[in-house]
């Protein structure tokens, strides 16, 4: 009821208690008990007794309304759950995908205030706390399994290209799913899908952003390695209008990504590398393998040269 209400409030115009009854089709008493929630939840918005409702400032919330106000998508984001809390919102979009057949469509979102078991990749926990852009999104793409670590390089290069339009400052893609900013972890991103043998049935991508969090509030452990986009700029983002940047790119991309074009999102991506050309360590799992980040290829594959010459194709790995 009160996303039905902020339809029809407007910036410096006013509108009479009993209008939004007769649109909403509830009574006075009933409208003036959402105007109430909505100030508890942070807008702000007076009240005239001959005039009515005017609202007067939004709060940064990331609820559907904020959103989908001025959102130019053409189906992400259309539906978003939103909560204030939730153990991870990755978990929560796999629980949702499974289930495509009650009506989850492609491009849904689930987007959480705050995270209590947020995780990264190889089940590393993510410290989610409120100020950050926790979400995921849910796909549905007709391609192949294969394709998984192309849709975690063009989420990163839609991420990078969303903090530069919002903020102006200049972040890294660190191989295969982090952002880096000043040699610090601002994002990371964790791609997880269901699929047969040729065919993906459903993929979660899901997205990390420190935006306005000051990095003392994180566990000592990563302190020194983490940095937060309100600390790089010295004042509060606006993550309804980041998340809305972040989604029209994301779009823009995985539509490129389906028609099989991934070139064009592979250089963009080559240009914002913080890998590529350096000498690193991989870990596989199994061994750990040291060389110079030659390439990527058009498969989304990290290409490294050993010391002996050797090249070598990797997959999936973590850069130490």
């Amino acid at each position: 009821m009160t996303g039905n209400i902020l339809k029809y409030l407007r910036e410096k115009e006013y509108i009479s208690g009993e209008v939004l009854a007769q649109k909403l089709g509830i009574s006075r008493v009933a409208v003036w008990k959402q105007i109430q929630r909505l100030k508890d939840m942070g807008y702000e918005i007076i009240a005239d007794q001959n005039l009515g409702y005017c609202l007067i400032s939004r709060p940064d919330l990331l609820i559907p309304q904020e959103i989908q106000r001025g959102l130019s998508t053409n189906y992400i984001g259309k539906e978003i759950f939103y909560f204030p809390e939730l153990k991870s919102t990755n978990i929560m979009a796999k629980e949702k995908a499974l289930h495509r057949a009650g009506g989850i469509d492609e491009g849904t979102l689930i987007i959480a205030e705050r995270q209590s078991a947020g995780k990264g990749r190889l089940g590393r926990e993510w410290f989610s706390p409120v100020g950050g852009v926790w979400l995921s999104i849910i796909l549905y793409p007709k391609l192949s399994p294969s394709y998984i670590s192309r849709i975690t390089l063009m989420t990163a290069v839609a991420v990078v290209k969303a903090i530069k339009i919002c903020t102006q400052i200049e972040s890294q893609i660190k191989w295969p799913n982090d952002i880096l900013i000043n040699e610090k972890k601002v994002c990371g991103i964790l791609t997880e899908m269901s699929a047969e043998l040729d065919i993906i049935n459903w993929v979660v991508v899901g997205i990390g952003i420190n935006v306005n969090i000051d990095h003392r509030d994180f566990p000592e452990d990563i302190q020194e390695n983490t940095i937060s986009l309100k600390e790089i700029l010295g004042k509060e983002v606006l993550r309804v209008k980041l998340v809305q940047t972040f989604l029209q790119g994301f779009e823009k991309y995985y539509e490129s990504l389906k028609r099989r074009e991934f070139s064009s999102i592979l250089k963009e991506w080559k240009l914002y590398s913080h890998t590529l050309g350096k000498k690193i360590k991989v870990d596989m799992g199994e061994r750990i393998i040291t060389g110079e980040a030659m390439d990527i290829n058009e498969s989304g594959t990290l290409i490294l040269k050993k010391e002996d010459g050797e090249l070598v194709e990797i997959i999936s790995g973590t850069i130490i």
